[in-house]
């Protein structure tokens, strides 16, 4: 069971986090997370299936300070806009300092001068930590409903 005050900490932990994409803050980022942390966006069917394979898998925090980098500074992509609209978290479990937890997303997509399109829709299943530094995510799976993507997952989802 989670008291009110450490909900509260993680609710604002997934609002923090989106906020931050949503705004193209991408040097907060990586900040949500621990230092030897697992971050992946895979299929839904892979993930239940137990197949390793996901679109973006990264297992540190440098290597998002890296993704990052090459998102902002060397991939050329046609410029767009992140809205995320994420579902309040669902504690599934809590052993001492350890949280887990999901959360269904839908990210939708705007580029300039076009319609808005759902761009990925799926859930978050977490491991969150509390620290000294407050909480912060120890692995973050991004699972998302579809079997396509579109052909450029550039930024965090």
């Amino acid at each position: 069971m989670l008291d009110f005050p450490l909900y509260y900490q993680l609710t604002r932990l997934y609002n923090d986090y989106a906020a931050a994409l949503d705004a193209e803050e991408w040097e907060k980022w990586p900040d949500f997370f621990m230092e030897d942390c697992v971050y992946k966006v895979l299929p839904r069917e892979n993930h239940e299936r137990g197949y390793p394979l996901a679109t973006m898998a990264f297992e540190s925090r440098g290597m998002l300070k890296d993704r990052i980098y090459g998102a902002t500074d060397t991939i050329f992509h046609d410029p767009y806009y992140q809205r995320h609209v994420v579902g309040a978290p669902r504690v599934l479990s809590v052993q001492g300092d350890r949280i887990e937890s999901e959360a269904n997303y839908a990210v939708f997509r705007t580029k300039p001068s076009q319609l808005t399109t759902v761009f990925n829709v799926g859930r978050y299943l977490d491991v969150v930590r509390r620290g000294p530094d407050g909480l912060k995510f120890e692995s973050r799976l991004c699972i998302f409903d579809s079997e396509l993507v579109p052909n450029s997952l550039i930024y965090p989802i």
